[in-house]
């Protein structure tokens, strides 16, 4: 209920009804015009704020913000560039710990976009931070046995930059395609714990995988998780040509 009060309020705040330096309704005010408790108006003006359109001030309530309810949103760069030497160049990121490596059985989305289920595989965990927004975001490299017994450098440090990971497929003689799936949802207990997010906030998640383009077989899949709030994925969109339509050829007509 609180987060319908929330997307009521966030709308007339964006359509002018309450402007930049107004205070909001009290939580009594709030509680006869929703026809809610007092918890959930509460608890409503929190995820205003979580959104970043109203802040509160000591003994006043809370003012709508100047800005426009504009987060600093964090740009978070999903391009791939091959230089002209051959090799891979990805955004620079900053990690606030070692990657923790692990051996785990390939599930859940992973496992259909590798069609690998159940198959083992390499796990390298990262946690990411933005310094500029301090947004969070969990990044997950998972290496199927397959493919590190196939191209075994995989296996002696899987740890390694993702682009050098991609360095070594490419050495193996394999031509890399690459396909992005975006997908949202509600972040369990334990994520939102570790990407520091409300109960309510929604969480982004994009899986990489790196296939033979050759054979069109996947070869590794990395999971991004990133607060939706504050962070926006931009890719670079390459248009592809539309395949030439075939000219049927008909035999004339004999006089």
């Amino acid at each position: 209920m609180y987060l319908q009060v929330a997307q009521r309020m966030a709308t007339d705040i964006r359509r002018g009804r309450y402007q930049p330096g107004d205070l909001l309704p009290s939580e009594s005010q709030m509680v006869e015009m929703y026809g809610v408790g007092k918890h959930t108006a509460r608890a409503a003006v929190a995820e205003l704020r979580r959104m970043g359109l109203v802040e509160s001030l000591q003994g006043k309530g809370s003012r709508v913000l100047t800005t426009g309810g504009i987060l600093p949103a964090t740009q978070v760069d999903r391009s791939i560039q091959r230089t002209t030497k051959g090799s891979w160049r990805l955004p620079e990121t900053t990690e606030t710990e070692p990657p923790a490596i692990s051996r785990t059985a390939l599930d859940g989305p992973p496992a259909l976009l590798l069609e690998q289920q159940d198959q083992d595989a390499i796990n390298v965990d990262r946690m990411l931070h933005d310094p500029a927004t301090g947004a969070r975001m969990a990044h997950r490299v998972l290496i199927p046995s397959a493919t590190a017994a196939e191209v075994p450098t995989l296996a002696e440090q899987p740890d390694a930059e993702i682009s050098a990971l991609y360095q070594q497929l490419a050495d193996a003689g394999l031509s890399l395609a690459f396909t992005e799936h975006i997908t949202a949802r509600t972040p369990y207990p334990d994520e939102r714990t570790a990407l520091g997010l409300s109960d309510a906030s929604p969480l982004l998640i994009t899986y990489r995988v790196t296939a033979d383009a050759d054979e069109d077989r996947p070869l590794l899949c990395e999971e991004l998780k990133a607060p939706a709030a504050t962070c926006q994925l931009t890719f670079p969109v390459t248009p592809t040509k539309t395949p030439a339509k075939r000219t049927t050829w008909r035999r004339p007509a004999s006089e």
